[in-house]
């Protein structure tokens, strides 16, 4: 049995369709991220899960126990939110401590005058700052205690409000973008501390981000969402290597795919000079052809593969991305090059496009992944074209 799973769960607001039946199973020590475009229904996903929305139609289950008819404060969810929720006129400690509060105090002994009379009040209170201080020493914040929120940096807030969703101990955590209010050097250092964190924990997660490297680098399984549709759920290396549609393709590497347009034949495709035989039978005419900016090469002689000629070139660093145009088609088709690759390259100058056949995808009129038959024994072009 699953920590979590979802089971065609259905959201609509108007005539908008927001989730449109989603499914997954999610284990107990799993770290899923969610990723797509912004209105996609990731954020909204998380909120019906929380409880903080209910879904039309569908069905939640944390281990085992259906969750559909239990109260957002019942289901022992903890939920991160994009601008952490913190209480501006509480210190961190007072912060951290308000869950268990709730939780183990009752609705007289949060009072704050006729609370402290009543019996059990101080030893409760006790334990909850006992905890509040574990969970501050174990996130490093323990010297923040006493700061209130407008007294901490973005990072010191955001630990704040991990803090405050672990200390409960949750049976599932939700992250809506957690990390997006932080500079680029403090998300990467604070990628590897949600990880952790959640290693420690043991419960499932689903991390919703809008940013793939997060997403690749952090989770276990990622899952793609395009329009409230769930196209493909697997590890990160499968969906970059092996997307399952060609809008996952799309959204999932940067620079993206290179996308050209293609025609199949008989059980066959070609564009200038690739030619792949289908595993699967397809109706003549356009397709579309996939490769991933890396496995492009430029000929500066231009006496090899597809002439072409250099529109703009961006230097970053570690890696050059050249645009070119071809001549042929009109078609810009992009290249991941290493600096020494690029040293005596400038825009304007024509190169040849080299394309290699063994790293194509195709991809039918609907979006969904052709599957092609081994191009070493199925083409007689060379490796590149």
């Amino acid at each position: 049995m699953s920590a979590l799973s979802l089971r065609d769960l259905n959201k609509s607001f108007g005539g908008s369709v927001v989730l449109n039946g989603i499914s997954l199973d999610v284990e107990q020590d799993e770290f899923i991220a969610l990723v797509g475009p912004s209105g996609c229904g990731k954020s909204t996903l998380l909120r019906v899960l929380a409880g903080l929305d209910h879904a039309d139609s569908g069905d939640i289950f944390v281990g085992g126990r259906d969750m559909s008819p239990v109260a957002a404060a019942d289901r022992n969810i903890a939920m991160v939110f994009q601008s952490y929720a913190l209480y501006p006129h509480l210190t961190a400690g007072q912060n951290i401590a308000v869950p268990l509060a709730m939780k183990r105090l009752s609705h007289s002994q949060r009072l704050p005058l006729v609370g402290s009379l009543l019996p059990g009040q101080r030893e409760i209170r006790t334990g909850i700052a006992r905890d509040v201080r574990e969970m501050a020493a174990l996130l490093k914040i323990d010297h923040l205690l006493d700061r209130k929120p407008g007294q901490m940096s973005g990072g010191q807030r955001q630990r704040v409000a991990l803090a405050r969703a672990m200390v409960r101990q949750p049976s599932i955590f939700l992250m809506d973008e957690p990390l997006s209010n932080l500079d680029a050097n403090l998300r990467v250092h604070a990628r590897g501390e949600i990880v952790e964190l959640h290693r420690r924990a043991g419960v499932p997660t689903l991390y919703v981000t809008h940013d793939q490297a997060e997403a690749l680098s952090m989770a276990d399984r990622v899952a793609v969402m395009i329009g409230g549709n769930l196209l493909q759920l697997a590890p990160p290396d499968v969906i970059y290597n092996d997307p399952a549609h060609i809008e996952v393709a799309r959204f999932v590497g940067q620079p993206r795919i290179n996308i050209l347009q293609a025609q199949a034949e008989h059980g066959r495709v070609g564009f200038e000079g690739i030619r792949l035989a289908l595993l699967e039978k397809v109706a003549n005419g356009p397709v579309s052809l996939g490769i991933r900016p890396e496995f492009v090469k430029l000929s500066p002689s231009g006496r090899s593969g597809l002439a072409g000629r250099i529109e703009r070139l961006e230097f970053l660093g570690s890696e050059v991305i050249a645009h070119c145009r071809l001549d042929a088609s009109g078609e810009i088709v992009i290249a991941k090059l290493a600096p020494h690759e690029a040293r005596d390259l400038i825009a304007g100058m024509p190169v040849g496009v080299l394309l290699p056949a063994e790293q194509a995808m195709i991809f039918a009129p609907e979006g969904r992944r052709l599957r092609v038959a081994d191009t070493a024994s199925a083409r007689q072009e060379p490796a590149y074209v």
